[in-house]
């Protein structure tokens, strides 16, 4: 019988003909190429290779790469324009740049949680003001501050039970947002080591508003006689 023959099943192979070659077995259209344990190995390394997750650090680097693009300020000083150091507080709602109207090389902007004068922030305004010239400074602390919801105790507490050590450095929370300010700029007027103390002011952000006002030392109650 011919090829076409078998009342119209499978046709005949040559002989020799190899099933593997012909891509048939056992009468249905399986390609037995993908019985080969190596190729499905390699199918599986290709289909479930997994795409690394891009973590949010990878985007900003993205984001630099733009920022670039239309660089134009690398020849600014590294002495700032404006002559102002401004000590703020870390928080995320907050972005001194954008409230005070910066631009890259106007001013020093030292941050840490709380915005306070810690010995490492008078350590930066010293170095911002002996050796990089600047003659103001600006404390700028905020409403709704995380700060205000937990004390040194408890947090030296916590990274006691976390870490089996304690802490060496203050915590500086504080109970009174303004007093908290005041202190600031008490420590900052008060420190050998920050030598233009003319102009050093304090405020608070208001993260409800956007609005910025001023904090000022109570003044004395007059007395009358």
């Amino acid at each position: 019988m011919g090829r076409g023959g078998r009342g119209g099943g499978q046709p005949e192979r040559e002989h020799g003909e190899d099933e593997s070659e012909t891509g048939h077995s056992f009468g249905i259209g399986l390609n037995t190429q993908f019985l080969n344990p190596a190729h499905l190995v390699a199918r599986r390394s290709r289909r479930w290779h997994a795409v690394p997750p891009v973590s949010e650090t990878d985007a900003l680097i993205q984001n630099s790469a733009h920022y670039a693009v239309a660089f134009d300020k690398g020849d600014l000083a590294s002495a700032p324009a404006r002559r102002v150091a401004v000590l703020a507080c870390m928080d995320a709602r907050l972005d001194p740049a954008r409230l005070l109207g910066l631009e890259e090389g106007d001013a020093h902007v030292i941050r840490n949680a709380g915005g306070v004068a810690s010995d490492d922030a008078i350590r930066s305004l010293s170095i911002s003001q002996h050796l990089l010239g600047t003659e103001e400074v600006i404390v700028l602390q905020h409403t709704d501050c995380g700060m205000l919801t937990f004390t040194d105790e408890e947090f030296v507490d916590h990274l006691e039970r976390e870490t089996s050590r304690e802490p060496g450095w203050p915590v500086h929370t504080f109970e009174d947002l303004d007093e908290n300010v005041r202190d600031s700029l008490r420590r900052i007027r008060t420190s050998p080591f920050v030598p233009r103390r003319d102009s050093v002011r304090g405020f608070v952000y208001e993260v409800e508003s956007g609005r910025l006002r001023e904090v000022r030392e109570p003044r004395e109650p007059t007395v009358t006689r």
